[in-house]
C-alpha cells in the first residue's frame, strides 16, 4: 500500500490521507473545497465544486492517475437541490468518460462545505 501526498491539494484534516495505491487503485479521501492552503474557496456550490474537482486532480496526478481513469465516484451533497449545478460541473469535468457514481445527501459535512467527492480510480503503469 503506498499513501499519496501531495501539497497541491489540501492536507488531510484528521488522520488519513489523501488517498492510497492498492494493487493499481487508487482511493481517494473525500475531497472539500478547501484550497491547497487550507482556507474555504467560496460559499457558493459552483465554487466549491470546480475547487473540489482541482483537489481531485491533484492528488489523481500524485497517484498516476487522472480523471479518464475513474472508474467511480461518491458524491456528498448538503443540499440535494444543489444537484443540477453540482452535475453541469460533474458533466464538464469528465466529458465523455462517464464512471459510475452514486450521489447522497448528508446532514453536514467538515468545514460545513457544501460538497465532498471521493474517487477509485485505475492506476496507470
Amino acid at each position: 500500500m503506498k499513501k499519496i501526498h501531495t501539497t497541491n491539494a489540501p492536507e488531510a484534516i484528521g488522520p488519513y490521507s489523501q488517498g492510497v495505491v492498492v494493487n493499481n487503485m487508487f482511493y481517494s479521501s473525500g475531497q472539500i473545497a478547501l484550497t491547497p492552503e487550507g482556507t474555504l474557496a467560496g460559499e457558493d456550490i459552483e465554487t466549491q465544486t470546480n475547487q473540489v474537482f482541482a483537489n481531485l486532480k491533484a492528488v489523481l496526478a500524485e497517484a498516476n492517475a487522472s480523471l479518464n481513469s475513474v472508474v467511480k465516484t461518491t458524491v456528498f451533497l448538503k443540499d440535494m437541490d444543489d444537484f443540477p449545478a453540482v452535475n453541469e460541473i460533474y458533466s464538464n469535468q469528465f466529458e465523455s468518460h462517464k464512471p459510475a457514481r452514486s450521489c447522497v445527501e448528508v446532514s453536514k459535512l467538515p468545514k460545513d462545505v457544501r460538497i465532498e467527492i471521493e474517487v477509485i480510480a485505475l492506476v496507470q503503469p
